[in-house]
């Protein structure tokens, strides 16, 4: 009896002692602020960290003699930026009729200011940093699928192969769910993300990686996602939008399901008004306005950084739009955006702890090596 009371002690002794040593090992992978991706790693998907893109307009990211009051003039650069183009020519935006690949080559504003990835492809402040492209043709989804649209394409991918090296993020229909502001007719949608990956290979684009990106909340489950999905070898990454209504999204979850990378593609702090599920209405945040600032924080950016850290195993892409939502046309009616200026630099405490966050290691940024490690996975 004496024998066994001992060998009861001895065996909780080890039993507490694994407990003890597995505390440490379980502290010490938390503290090394790295996540292991047993899936194999899509394109562009770094091996670890995530890369920070911000957006969107031409004064919203700034860097330019003309446009210096944005992003790149108040912080380090990020590892990425975003623009916006379309297929949709002939299309009225907010007085302007639309061409087709917009903003691309020339100077446009369409209600949004101006774009024009050009001019930012040419300065060296945009160097070593990947661009992601956010491509609408709503109205014109048909015309995509059935190759009536096929020379904006071809063009595209002039355009994706002048670039080089440089890797390219291209979200197709971004916001393919966005009802009632895309309109997008489901069928036809997925038949022209098809031919447009398709051509595109073809022609030899080989610095692209194409992002499935939904809405977030507009889907409520993973199957109404699945009946909107091109399948898997058209989509190396999926994406949603982080607004007021990040914390009804699904697409983390339906991730994981298919084995593919998330981007956060368009993040900006909005917080939902009491009837925000009915209207979309938010309240009013201007990050200049300590106290509305402040809100934004606790409200918004804390759990923006919160679903990056919880996530870290797919969430390997985020873009925050530094943008002056409420000075432009665009957005005057619009009930999520028509009361927020959400530029970083307006606030110095917004600013100090938007920092000290994406300074961290898991935050990738713009480097000499960023395209090589990218290629590589590394």
């Amino acid at each position: 009896m004496k024998n066994l009371k001992c060998l009861i002690i001895v065996l909780g002794l080890i039993l507490v002692s694994c407990k003890d040593q597995a505390k440490e090992n379980t502290e010490a992978i938390a503290s090394d602020d790295k996540v292991e991706v047993t899936r194999a790693l899509a394109k562009f998907e770094p091996k670890d960290g995530v890369l920070l893109f911000v957006g969107q307009e031409l004064e919203a990211v700034g860097g330019l003699e003309k446009y210096n009051d944005g992003y790149l003039d108040h912080f380090p650069r990020p590892a990425g930026w975003t623009t916006y183009t379309n297929i949709n020519p002939g299309g009225e935006s907010f007085g302007r009729i639309q061409e087709g690949l917009d903003g691309l080559w020339d100077t446009h504003d369409w209600g949004d200011n101006d774009y024009n990835a050009s001019l930012q492809l040419a300065s060296s402040n945009y160097e070593n940093m990947a661009l992601a492209i956010g491509l609408q043709f709503v109205h014109h989804e048909e015309k995509v699928a059935d190759g009536t649209h096929d020379k904006y394409i071809y063009k595209l991918a002039e355009f994706l192969k002048s670039l080089g090296k440089r890797p390219v993020f291209l979200r197709i229909a971004y916001e393919f769910d966005g009802t009632p502001w895309n309109h997008y007719e489901k069928e036809p949608t997925i038949a022209a993300y098809k031919r447009m990956v398709d051509i595109l290979r073809k022609e030899g684009v080989t610095n692209a990686a194409y992002v499935w990106q939904s809405t977030g909340f507009m889907s409520p489950n993973p199957g109404d996602l699945e009946s909107w999905y091109p399948g898997d070898d058209y989509v190396d990454w999926l994406g949603y939008s982080f607004f007021n209504r990040w914390a009804d999204q699904k697409m983390i979850v339906f991730a994981r399901e298919k084995g593919k990378p998330v981007f956060i593609a368009e993040a900006s702090p909005t917080i939902s008004d009491v009837d925000a599920k009915t209207t979309g209405n938010t309240i009013e945040t201007q990050l200049g306005n300590p106290e509305q600032a402040e809100e934004a924080w606790q409200k918004w950016f804390i759990p923006f950084f919160k679903t990056i850290d919880e996530n870290r195993d797919v969430v390997k892409a985020v873009h925050y739009i530094n943008c002056h939502w409420d000075s432009h046309p665009m957005w005057f009616n619009n009930p999520t955006f028509r009361k927020i200026d959400a530029r970083l630099q307006l606030s110095d405490t917004i600013s100090a702890r938007w920092l000290k966050e994406t300074s961290k290691d898991k935050f990738i940024k713009s480097s000499p090596d960023l395209y090589d490690n990218l290629y590589n996975n590394k």
